[in-house]
């Protein structure tokens, strides 16, 4: 784990600040001076704080944990969320992955199908993809007007807000590639048949139009990065490396909760199980 605080975290966006994400990397190699058996090895270690420190969560069930997950098609959110939380207890841990509306998530308001999905005490809870697509790709692909999805950033400024003070901790993570390791990404689903399946000719539809999707995560970056709910510009380029650093935020942010395992009402010590 780094000696680096999560309020000044190098990758973290501060609010109100203004992303160009052509100044952010996609690899990095100052804060984890490791190769990649070494980084390995560590993830690891990681690992078993993490798995830790969800017990804990789960045990004392005062805490909410909300990891929010974006990226470009092959960003790597499903390898991720598979590799640093794969140690947590299933009872205490679920994701929900948000594509396509549903005709009844149409008819609501377009938070509705996302406030089902928030954790309960002692939960974690990974969004894979989420409430930002709607204003992302409905902003890209011109599925409604401007002067509908502009309102939206407040929008989810408050709903974000709301549930921050309702005792929702609330972590959010952009997987930064580059859109050379995209190609490469894609160019392997087409290469190796066990990976066909995970091909999707529209991918290179929302491939063309990088630079509004860029544009796009730009303003989502700087209009709602809070002190309650930040959002972190993570280099995914080297997958490994990107686990590293999910992993060391989660537990820092899973340290900040300050957990204890609750107290019991009897003395163990007075107590003989019989044979």
């Amino acid at each position: 784990m780094s000696d680096i605080t999560l309020s000044d975290h190098p990758f973290k966006v501060q609010p109100g600040q203004t992303v160009d994400l052509n100044s952010w990397p996609t690899i990095d190699e100052e804060l984890y001076p490791v190769n990649k058996p070494k980084g390995k090895d560590l993830f690891k270690q990681m690992s078993v704080q993490i798995d830790e420190l969800q017990a804990q969560m789960y045990a004392e069930g005062k805490h909410r944990l909300l990891v929010v997950f974006q990226a470009m098609d092959t960003g790597g959110k499903d390898g991720t969320i598979r590799n640093v939380f794969e140690k947590m207890d299933p009872q205490g841990v679920r994701s929900a992955a948000f594509k396509k509306p549903s005709s009844l998530e149409l008819a609501h308001d377009y938070l509705w199908r996302i406030h089902q999905e928030v954790p309960q005490n002692g939960e974690v809870v990974i969004f894979n993809r989420s409430h930002y697509e709607d204003v992302l790709a409905v902003r890209v692909r011109e599925l409604c007007p401007e002067s509908v999805w502009q309102k939206r950033y407040e929008h989810i400024a408050n709903f974000e807000q709301m549930l921050a003070d309702e005792g929702t901790t609330i972590v959010k993570i952009f997987l930064h590639i580059s859109r050379d390791e995209q190609k490469e990404r894609l160019q392997s689903r087409l290469d190796e048949a066990e990976k066909h399946w995970k091909f999707n000719p529209a991918d290179l539809e929302d491939r063309a139009l990088w630079p509004k999707f860029m544009a796009a995560y730009e303003d989502v970056f700087s209009k709602t990065s809070t002190e309650s709910a930040p959002w972190y510009i993570i280099p995914a380029d080297r997958k490994w490396y990107r686990n590293l650093i999910v992993g060391d935020i989660i537990i820092k942010t899973l340290q900040g909760l300050n957990m204890k395992y609750p107290e019991v009402d009897f003395d163990p010590s007075s107590i003989t199980i019989e044979d």
